[in-house]
C-alpha cells in the first residue's frame, strides 16, 4: 500500500488536490489522477496537482479528474499560491506559479485564516473568434471561442437553457476543437455584469472556471455588450475581471483540508 500526502484547496468551489512532486509515487500519473480525484471511491475533487518549489512560488502540474492533463485552471492557479504561502513556498504580495500555460503571478490582496483573495494575472487572449455559429442538440447558437491559456468555447444566451449541460458536453467534443474545448453559457445581465456557467474540459459541470470566467468576461467584451471591470456571476459566487493594460481576474481561495490517499500500487 502507497500512503500519498495532499492538502485539498477550493477556489470558488473548484476544488483541487495538491501533493508535493516528490512526495508522489513513480506510476502512471493520469490513472492515479482519476483514483485520487474520485468522489466516492477517492478523495474527491475536480483536480489533482503535483508542486514543486520554484522561484518565488511553484511550478505546478495539473491533471483533472479524468486523468487529463490541461494548459492551466485558474482557480487551480489561485489554489497553488495559496499553498505556495502557506507552505513558506513565497513571500507576499506576489507569488509566482509556473504552469503548462507559463507563469503567472499573483498578488494577495486579502488573508482571513485559511481563507485567500488573490488577484491573478491571466494573459491576453488569443485565437479568438468572435462569432462562431454552432449546431447542437438540434439548435443554433452563436458562441466566441478563443484562448486564454486553455481553449475557450463561450456560448451567449438570453437564458441559460434546462439542458445545458446536454449541450456543452456536446460542445466539448464539437469537430471544431480537434483537442477538446471548455464550454460556458454566458448571459449578460448588464454592462458591467453577466452571468455564467461553466462545463470544463475533462472535469465536467463545476461551479465556478477561473479561465471559464475569463473566456466569458472577454468574450462579452470584445462583443461589445461589456466594459472592464466586469463581475460574472457564477454558481458559486462573483469572479471579478479587469482588462486594461493586461487581463486580471480576482478571487477566493481557501485551504480546507490535508491527510493521506492510500492506493494498492
Amino acid at each position: 500500500m502507497t500512503k500519498i500526502p495532499f492538502a485539498k484547496l477550493h477556489g470558488a468551489e473548484n476544488d483541487f488536490l495538491i501533493t508535493w512532486k516528490h512526495e508522489a509515487p513513480d506510476a502512471e500519473l493520469p490513472a492515479l489522477a482519476r483514483r485520487i480525484c474520485a468522489r466516492t471511491t477517492g478523495v474527491g475533487a475536480d483536480g489533482w496537482m503535483l508542486a514543486e518549489r520554484a522561484e518565488g512560488g511553484l511550478r505546478t502540474r495539473l491533471f483533472n479528474s479524468d486523468g487529463s492533463e490541461p494548459e492551466i485552471s485558474g482557480n487551480g492557479t489561485r489554489c497553488a499560491a495559496a499553498f505556495a504561502l502557506i507552505q513558506d513556498a513565497a513571500e507576499p504580495p506576489l507569488v509566482t506559479i509556473t504552469t503548462g500555460a507559463g507563469p503567472k503571478e499573483l498578488r494577495l490582496l486579502e488573508r482571513h485564516a485559511s481563507r485567500f483573495i488573490f488577484e491573478m494575472e491571466m494573459g491576453l487572449p488569443n485565437e479568438i473568434e468572435l462569432h462562431a455559429p454552432m449546431l447542437l442538440q438540434g439548435q443554433d447558437f452563436d458562441a466566441t471561442t478563443l484562448n486564454v491559456g486553455n481553449p475557450q468555447c463561450a456560448i451567449f444566451v438570453d437564458k441559460i437553457p434546462a439542458d445545458w449541460r446536454a449541450i456543452a458536453a456536446e460542445a466539448e467534443r464539437h469537430p471544431r476543437f480537434p483537442n477538446r474545448t471548455n464550454v460556458s453559457f454566458v448571459r449578460v445581465i448588464d454592462p458591467y455584469t453577466v452571468q455564467a456557467v461553466f462545463y470544463e474540459r475533462g472535469a465536467g459541470e463545476t461551479r465556478s472556471s477561473g479561465t471559464g470566467s475569463t473566456g466569458a468576461g472577454i468574450a462579452a467584451i470584445l462583443r461589445g455588450k461589456a466594459k472592464s471591470p466586469v463581475e460574472i456571476k457564477t454558481p458559486a459566487g462573483p469572479l471579478i475581471l479587469r482588462w486594461d493594460t493586461g487581463v486580471y481576474l480576482t478571487g477566493p481561495a481557501e485551504f480546507i483540508a490535508e491527510g493521506s490517499f492510500f492506493v494498492n500500487l
